[in-house]
């Protein structure tokens, strides 16, 4: 994928391939702006239930609400980032979520908000399969991990910043204020795609011409690394959502954790987020048993976490918290050796379709999980219940996905 070095040392070509830090920093700042309303809906969690009488299955609804539309929007949209430039793609998929969002900030309730988010949705399903093609198109195999890694560690980033900064906004000024706060970010990550997002060199856009239609395409998921990636990725995504809904609620409510103090330690849980999808990204452009192993051993950590959070460890303010930000550096983390994982399991030239299949896929865990877990708690009274589940469905996928194999290993070292 990468150009050699010219004999000078900076000749065009090279400098041309430098460019590629340009896109990942670009989209890794356009992933966390257009998440960054949504990343803090749980850092909320507390101000939406009293502002808004809510049950944390009406919690739940709220995470889901800006899920619900990608479950087909993923497809469209790996459709389209097959046929045309991401610039476009993701560019106006960022500005659909400003308008939604500032659109929203004038409306306030709990159904306009539900209705907000289902247009953010839409807009949502064209950032991460577009900012990933197109990191994955300008890195080649011995730096992917690491710059999907970075790429994907937006999305938590995002998360960080948003649980430091709306629950004090939506505090001192109403919470309709946050989404007006969450529309200019986004519009900003908008114009920064559109202004610095390129093609690498020598890449021309694949021909609409012949195009299969993508009922073909769905054959994909009867492949091994895509069956892995789609059981694992539902299993760890349903983590991932249960971290957002439970997190803060869990640490008010069982471990008697303040408020204001249970937003920080999200913050610490989506920090970690991003050491995770990082570091662990790193480590699976040098594991000798291919990036697959690296989701394994999330599914194990997480499901090490969740079954600790049902013991008396999950009512100790300290305990608790060390393990959320144990939760968030594998339940978060996975994400980046994931997508690296699933752009080299991609056919040539379906790169985009691809990887927005399998996040469709996953959209129907991220949309069921908040409530189903939200209801579990309603239902029982108890945190043990929804953290049983999680561990349950997470086992049962590494157990799958581990006997079937850990995929594709070799990757050149260039």
């Amino acid at each position: 994928m990468r150009a050699e070095k010219s004999t000078s040392g900076g000749g065009p070509t090279e400098r041309a391939w430098r460019y590629r830090w340009v896109i990942l920093g670009v989209a890794t700042f356009t992933q966390a702006a257009c998440g960054f309303f949504m990343q803090g809906i749980g850092a909320m969690g507390v101000h939406l239930q009293r502002d808004l009488s809510l049950s944390t299955t009406q919690l739940g609804l709220l995470l889901s609400a800006s899920q619900l539309v990608p479950l087909i929007g993923l497809l469209v949209a790996g459709e389209l980032l097959d046929r045309y430039d991401e610039r476009w793609v993701v560019g106006i998929g960022a500005v659909v979520i400003a308008v939604s969002l500032g659109v929203g900030s004038a409306t306030p309730g709990y159904v306009s908000l539900l209705l907000v988010l289902l247009v953010v949705g839409a807009g949502y399903s064209t950032i991460q399969p577009g900012g990933s093609k197109s990191v994955a198109s300008w890195f080649d195999t011995s730096q992917r991990g690491l710059a999907m890694g970075i790429r994907q560690a937006g999305v938590p980033l995002g998360g960080v910043l948003s649980a430091a900064v709306l629950p004090a906004l939506a505090a001192a000024a109403g919470w309709p204020v946050t989404l007006a706060a969450g529309g200019l970010v986004a519009f900003l990550g908008a114009v920064l795609f559109i202004g610095f997002s390129r093609r690498p060199p020598a890449r021309r856009l694949p021909s609409r011409e012949g195009a299969p239609r993508p009922g073909t395409r769905l054959g994909m998921l009867r492949e091994p690394s895509m069956r892995r990636a789609v059981l694992s990725g539902m299993a760890l995504v349903s983590v991932h959502s249960g971290l957002g809904v439970l997190t803060v609620v869990h640490l008010h409510e069982a471990a008697s954790v303040e408020a204001g103090h249970a937003a920080l330690v999200f913050v610490a849980v989506q920090a970690a987020g991003v050491a995770g999808r990082v570091g662990l990204a790193a480590w699976s452009d040098r594991s000798s048993s291919g990036r697959y192993t690296c989701v394994l051993a999330c599914m194990v950590a997480v499901v090490v976490g969740a079954v600790a959070l049902m013991t008396p460890l999950g009512h100790s303010p300290v305990a608790a918290s060390l393990l959320f930000v144990w939760l968030g550096f594998f339940g978060i983390g996975w994400y980046g050796p994931w997508v690296a994982y699933l752009a080299e399991a991609a056919p040539p030239g379906k790169t985009g379709f691809a990887i927005g299949l399998a996040m469709a896929v996953n959209q129907s865990a991220i949309i069921l999980a908040p409530p189903a877990l939200g209801l579990l708690k309603d239902l029982t009274g108890a945190f043990a219940t929804p953290w049983a589940a999680l561990a349950v469905c997470t086992a049962a996928a590494l157990a799958v996905t581990g006997r079937e194999g850990r995929g594709p290993a070799a990757r050149p070292r260039s």
